[in-house]
């Protein structure tokens, strides 16, 4: 019997955040040395902080540092590592990194180069594997990028098309072109995305499928002729082409289809000489076929649902792979067990055009991990979520026997998640979890479109004894003070609790939430309070309020417990029926205003990427004004209202901050002086 080949002693990891740390884990538990690399953003991160080394590359800007190939090749050389492992994203698909990488005499963890390339280029894919004999989307996959003849090709297809970067993945660099009218502005506009993400404007046009469901089946060869698929996953449910929610298995998954779909990918990875794990992504119609659209030649984000529902660590046979053993399991030997979901959790305001959101995490809990929960998080409470890389704050991945359990699992899990200091996704994840098409498996990549009443925020104010709960909370931090940790006193002549003789005072509490404003009155303490709404309606509240936010109290005929957390003047309030998050309007200060003045200002940090109209050009509302880029997607800042463009405050390439003023905009010939 030959003996089995050695894992390594040490390895490099080419990436940050979440991934980073989850290979660090696997490694540790093998017992495999780590080495992160870091830029200037992430000296303090926790990849960082969890590796057994760490390099310095270079400074905050991928392309300045986790984009360096040879920096990191030389960080490996330098610290002795055997093997580079470049997580998702960044190097992980770059074919002359992986060279490079065997010309330094360091183990790439990944495929071959000649694989890499091969799918590199969706173009030449999908040539490759129509040779295969897999299924493909009818569309034009050639050279020629002259955009009258892609116009064409687009013509002869016929709408809608999908236009999409032949390079790289993630959702960036794709359009879906409903009309002949919209092409022309649809393919500057991937291109522009496609080159800075990924140095190439490379397109290909598609016909896009109505009503489709993303399938990936995930794939692992080594290098002694054995190719297996670990089943499904769908990730259908996108927005902007970017996955939000994966499971495993898929619902509606027949066994035969199954079987197909497998074989497909399996003959994919084997036509390339594929080693390593893979994905083959498929775009699968309402009538059961399903059509290649590209291979991702690396570790998906979306792997731990694949890990939950087989019992395997994909990075650990990563790993073995990479070091010359063979699989593991065979075919047969695989099999599903229970159903996984997972959700991305991520710094953007889901309610605002999801805009990146940035900042220091001041507060942060996330679901305690179990049996039934995994938390994969690049980050902890005090950590920074910067404008220079991915916003993810961690996936939360559940498992149960079945959906309908793991769907419960995974609002639980959300509902268990608290962050203050940046906005979040994780409102909008558990209204998507709770929508009629997603609990009844009505899948398709477009159902976020489709279920947009039911993932639209309330608006409605929160009910009587939230407000209360808020007012009592708001008048326990007062009484203790912005720098106090405790709400008990030595003294009664330090307590300012509104004792007096003949009875306590009432003290106001005006509070603000989403635009609705309401004056209290709090009296009482240590236990009990009697409080006083706007309506005169009193509501008895009593129960534990602690030191350190968490309460559990009896408010009105209900009971309500969670933590609340004071940033400034917000109170953020996290129980079973969400997250508040209230204002204390300073009486003595005034009414704060409730935006910044100026005219349009910058709502994110990013990069002017162009000026779409000339200054004195009068505009309708909704008009497209500029493009930003921020976080390697585009975003468009348009008209609030009708007016006229008198100059602009920002140039092409220009790098600007949140709140930055963009451009000058008068509305009646008076300069428009509220908030974009």
């Amino acid at each position: 019997m030959q003996p089995v080949a050695p894992l390594f002693s040490k390895i490099l990891i080419a990436n940050r955040g979440e991934i980073a740390c989850r290979v660090i884990a696997t490694c540790r538990r093998l017992g495999i040395a780590t080495v992160a690399v870091y830029s200037d953003a992430d000296a303090q991160a926790r990849h960082v902080r969890l590796a057994d080394e760490a390099v310095h590359i270079g400074p905050a800007p991928a392309a300045e540092s986790y984009l360096r190939g040879e920096a990191i090749i030389t960080a490996a050389r330098t610290c002795g590592a055997q093997a580079i492992h470049p997580g998702y994203g960044f190097l992980s698909e770059n074919a002359g990194f992986a060279r490079a990488c065997a010309q330094a005499g360091i183990t790439f963890i990944g495929p071959p180069v000649a694989a890499i390339e091969a799918m590199g280029s969706k173009s030449a894919a999908k040539a490759l594997m129509g040779g295969a004999g897999v299924p493909l989307t009818p569309g034009y996959h050639g050279d020629n990028q002259e955009p009258a003849f892609l116009q064409q090709q687009a013509d002869a297809i016929g709408y809608p098309v999908l236009i999409k970067a032949s390079a790289g993945g993630g959702g960036k660099g794709m359009r879906r072109v409903d009309a002949a009218a919209d092409f022309a502005a649809a393919l500057a506009s991937c291109r522009r995305e496609a080159a800075n993400a990924f140095g190439d404007d490379h397109v290909l046009v598609e016909k896009y499928v109505l009503s489709p469901r993303h399938i990936e089946i995930q794939v692992f060869a080594d290098n002694h002729g054995n190719v297996v698929h670990l089943f499904e996953r769908d990730c259908s449910v996108q927005r902007r082409h970017q996955k939000v929610l994966e499971e495993a298995p898929a619902p509606g998954m027949t066994p035969e289809r199954r079987a197909a779909m497998g074989a497909a990918a399996v003959e994919a990875a084997r036509a390339v000489g594929y080693a390593g794990a893979g994905t083959v992504e498929f775009i699968a119609a309402p009538d059961g076929s399903f059509y290649f659209m590209e291979m991702n030649t690396r570790l998906q984000v979306e792997h731990p649902v694949t890990e939950l529902i087989t019992g395997l660590d994909l990075v650990e046979w990563q790993l073995r792979v990479a070091a010359g053993q063979p699989l593991p399991l065979r075919q047969e030997q695989l099999q599903i067990s229970g159903h996984a979901i997972e959700a991305r959790l991520y710094a953007e305001d889901a309610d605002h055009g999801f805009l990146p959101s940035t900042g220091t995490l001041q507060h942060l809990r996330l679901p305690t991990p179990g049996a039934h929960v995994r938390v994969d998080a690049g980050v902890e409470q005090g950590d920074v979520i910067s404008p220079w890389y991915d916003p993810m704050i961690a996936k939360l991945i559940v498992w149960d026997v079945d959906r309908d359990a793991a769907l419960r699992r995974m609002d639980a899990a959300l509902a268990a998640c608290q962050v203050v200091g940046v906005t979040t996704n994780a409102g909008f994840l558990r209204r998507l979890v709770s929508t009629g098409s997603f609990a009844q498996a009505q899948l398709d990549t477009a159902l976020i479109e489709r279920e947009q009443a039911a993932l639209q925020v309330d608006d409605t104010p929160p009910p009587a004894p939230v407000w209360a709960l808020a007012a009592a909370l708001a008048q326990v931090q007062q009484q203790a003070g912005h720098n106090s940790t405790s709400t008990a006193w030595a003294s009664p002549w330090q307590a300012g609790d509104g004792w007096r003789l003949h009875g306590q005072a009432q003290w106001p509490v005006t509070l603000q939430h989403a635009g609705h404003q309401q004056p209290w009155g709090v009296a009482g303490g240590n236990g009990r309070w009697q409080l006083s709404g706007p309506d005169q309606t009193g509501i008895a509240l009593q129960g534990h309020i602690g030191s350190d936010g968490h309460f559990a109290v009896q408010a009105g005929s209900g009971h309500w417990q969670g933590q609340a957390v004071w940033l400034g003047h917000e109170l953020h309030l996290f129980c079973a029926s969400g997250h508040y998050r209230f204002t204390r309007i300073d009486p003595l200060a005034g009414q704060a205003a409730a935006a910044h003045g100026g005219d349009l200002t910058a709502p994110m940090p990013g990069r002017i990427i162009s000026l779409l109209v000339a200054p004195g050009s009068d505009v309708q509302a909704g008009q497209a004004l500029l493009v930003m880029e921020a976080m390697k997607m585009e975003h468009t800042v348009h008209a609030p209202r009708a007016g006229t463009v008198t100059g602009y405050r920002v140039v092409v390439d220009q790098q600007v901050a949140e709140g930055s003023l963009l451009l000058d905009f008068n509305t009646d010939g008076q300069a428009n002086s509220s908030a974009a």
